[in-house]
């Protein structure tokens, strides 16, 4: 199980630069050439309850599931289900060092892809506001006027 970034593999958090907070990374399902691309990170950090006698929430950081990560799609969800990474060609595009620019890049490269009008790509929406359906309403109207 690896990552593909500048034609070498990614296999563990060591592979990564220094301060590395998560990548933006494409995913292709290689039988039907769709294509999905998203964001991943690679910690959490999560705030626990303060131990007892302890006034102060703890942050404890964990390593997400970044290795065997296919994306949130439904139908790549289900190919993880199956256990079918052979399938798939997983390639990191960006290593972001901050949540902030992080989602900024997952967003520019979507729009760069067009990935709401490229019938190649399964992403669905763009950060909750835009729907592929949208565009296809648009694209119908359009054809009506001409």
């Amino acid at each position: 199980m690896f990552w593909i970034y500048q034609k070498g593999k990614i296999e563990s958090l060591n592979d990564f630069p220094k301060g590395a907070f998560g990548f933006i990374y494409e995913i292709e399902h290689i039988p039907t050439g769709k294509k999905y691309i998203g964001k991943k990170q690679l910690h959490f950090i999560r705030k626990l309850p303060p131990l007892k006698g302890q006034k102060r929430w703890r942050k404890v950081e964990k390593e997400s599931d970044w290795l065997k990560y296919t994306g949130s799609h439904t139908f790549l969800k289900e190919i993880r289900k199956e256990n079918r990474y052979d399938e798939l060609r997983r390639e990191i595009l960006l290593i972001c060092f901050t949540k902030k620019i992080l989602t900024y890049n997952e967003l520019k490269y979507q729009m760069m892809f067009e990935v709401l009008e490229e019938s190649s790509y399964l992403n669905d929406n763009l950060l909750g506001k835009f729907y592929r359906k949208d565009f296809i309403r648009e694209n119908e109207s359009k054809s009506i006027i001409s």
